[in-house]
C-alpha cells in the first residue's frame, strides 16, 4: 500500500514500519507524478478535499482503476457513471462517517422495517462530531474534531430544505441556528440539532419518495446554536470578502468592526445592545472565554471575516493531546404497521482514544478501508458511480464495524402521532 502526502514523514509515521507500506511525498497537482502513482495501483483511496477528487477520478477511469472516497458525490463525479460501467470499474463514494455510516445504518434500518411489513412515514437523521464528556472543559461544550473551516461555514450556500408532515419547509441561513430540535440520546444525554442544507435529496436515495417527513441535521450540545447564531447575526462567518488590513487587527478590533460606532460605549456594551442581551446572559461569558475582547493581534493577511474567526477559534477549540472526541449519530424512523404507529430510534456513540486515534478518524477511516478491501476481494461487484446503499455492502461493513466497537443501539415503541 502506497500512502502519499505533501509530507512523506507524516506518511511514514502512519505506516509505522509495516513491510507492505510505502510512504511518498505526493503533490496531487503534479500531473506526471499523479499519473505515475495511479498507474501502479489496483484501487485508489482518495482522502483529498472533495473538490480535488474529480481529476483523480477521471484518470482512474482512463487507466482502469477502482476508486473510493468518503466525500459527497458531485455532479462531475456522477457524470462518470457510464464510463465507469463500460470499463468495469467501481467508483464508490460517501463511505466515511457522514456521509457513510449514516447511509449504511439508515438503509439497514429502513430495509428491516419494510421487510417486516412497515410503511415508513417519518425519517430523521442527525450526526455530531463533539468532544467527549471527560474532555469537555469550556462553556461552549465544543472543540474542533474535524475540518474547522467546514464548521465555520456550516449551512451556508442557500436555504435549508426539508419535508415536514407533507409540507416543504425552508430555513434561510440567518435562521438555521435558531430553528433547532431538542434530542435525547440514550446513554449520552441531551443535544440540539440544526438542519443540514438539503434533506430532500435523500428521498430517492433511501427509497422514501412517499415519506411525509424527512429531516437531516447536525448535533451540538444545548446552547451552542443560539450562541453561534450571534456570530452569524454580526456577520463574522461571512467568507465573501477580504477585510482591509486584517493582519493588523486585534481580536477586539475585529469584533468592533461589525458593531455600530459610539463615542461613549465600549465594545462590550455595543455587543450587548446589538444582540439585545440581558446583563446576565451567558453568551457574554462564552465570547469572553474565546478571547474576542482581547487585544491579541490577529496576524492574518488578506483574510475574510470567516477566516479571522476560524483563526481565533482554533486557539481555543483545538483538542489537547490527552483530549478525547466523540461521535454521536441518531436516527428516528416513524412507520405504520398493522394500522398502528411505531417509532424506532437507533443511536451510535463512539469515543476516541486520544488526539491521534480519534473517534472521527475511526468512523471516517474504517468503513472506507473495509469497503476498499471488499473491492479488492471482489466482494463488491457492482460497477459505476456508487453509494454504499445495497445490502451486499452495508451488511458486511456494519458487521465489521461492530467488531471494532462501532455499534448501534435500537429501541422501538408505539406512538399516537409522529412528532418532530
Amino acid at each position: 500500500m502506497t500512502v502519499g502526502d505533501i509530507s512523506a514523514e507524516l506518511c511514514e509515521n502512519k505506516i509505522a514500519g509495516h513491510p507492505r507500506g510505502r510512504a511518498i511525498s505526493f503533490d496531487v497537482f503534479n500531473a506526471e507524478q499523479r499519473r505515475e502513482e495511479l498507474s501502479r495501483a489496483d484501487v485508489i483511496v482518495s482522502m483529498l478535499p472533495a473538490s480535488m477528487h474529480i481529476e483523480v477520478a477521471k484518470e482512474c477511469v482512463e487507466m482502469g482503476k477502482h476508486l473510493t472516497t468518503a466525500s459527497y458525490i458531485s455532479d462531475d463525479m456522477r457524470a462518470l457513471d457510464e464510463a465507469a460501467k463500460t470499463k468495469g470499474l467501481t467508483l464508490l463514494n460517501e463511505t466515511g462517517l457522514d456521509p457513510g455510516i449514516d447511509h449504511l445504518s439508515a438503509m439497514k434500518l429502513l430495509d428491516e422495517i419494510r421487510n417486516d411489513g412497515g410503511t415508513i412515514e417519518h425519517f430523521e437523521s442527525f450526526t455530531g462530531g463533539l468532544v467527549a464528556e471527560e474532555s469537555d472543559d469550556n462553556p461552549w461544550h465544543y472543540k474542533f474534531t474535524w475540518n474547522p473551516r467546514n464548521v465555520v461555514l456550516a449551512s451556508q450556500g442557500g436555504a435549508v430544505k426539508f419535508l415536514h408532515n407533507g409540507k416543504y419547509k425552508y430555513i434561510p441561513y440567518n435562521r438555521v441556528f435558531r430553528r433547532t430540535e431538542r434530542i435525547k440520546v440514550e446513554g449520552c444525554g441531551e443535544f440540539e440539532g440544526y438542519a443540514n442544507r438539503d434533506s430532500l435529496s435523500y428521498r430517492d436515495v433511501y427509497g422514501l419518495e412517499d415519506v411525509k417527513t424527512i429531516y437531516r441535521g447536525t448535533l451540538r450540545r444545548p446552547g451552542f446554536s443560539r450562541s453561534w447564531n450571534a456570530f452569524v447575526h454580526l456577520g463574522l462567518t461571512d467568507d465573501s470578502y477580504v477585510m482591509e488590513d486584517s493582519e493588523t487587527l486585534t481580536n477586539r478590533e475585529f469584533l468592533n468592526s461589525f458593531l455600530p460606532f459610539s463615542l461613549t460605549d465600549n465594545v462590550e456594551l455595543k455587543l450587548r445592545a446589538s444582540l439585545k442581551l440581558d446583563q446576565d446572559d451567558q453568551l457574554m461569558e462564552k465570547i469572553t472565554w474565546l478571547g474576542l475582547f482581547e487585544n491579541t493581534v490577529v496576524g492574518l493577511k488578506n483574510a475574510t471575516p470567516a477566516q479571522v474567526l476560524q483563526h481565533i477559534l482554533e486557539k481555543k477549540w483545538s483538542m489537547k493531546p490527552d483530549d478525547k472526541d466523540m461521535i454521536v449519530m441518531w436516527h428516528k424512523v416513524g412507520f405504520i404497521k398493522n394500522a398502528q404507529k411505531f417509532v424506532t430510534e437507533s443511536s451510535m456513540i463512539v469515543e476516541g482514544d486520544d488526539q491521534d486515534n480519534t473517534a472521527m478518524a475511526k468512523t471516517v477511516g474504517l468503513p472506507l478501508a473495509i469497503a476498499t478491501r471488499m473491492i479488492l476481494e471482489e466482494k463488491i461487484t457492482e460497477r459505476g458511480v456508487l453509494l454504499p446503499l445495497s445490502r451486499d455492502i452495508y451488511k458486511p461493513v456494519l458487521s465489521e464495524l461492530a467488531n471494532n466497537g462501532i455499534v448501534f443501539n435500537e429501541k422501538t415503541y408505539r406512538v399516537e402521532e409522529f412528532s418532530t
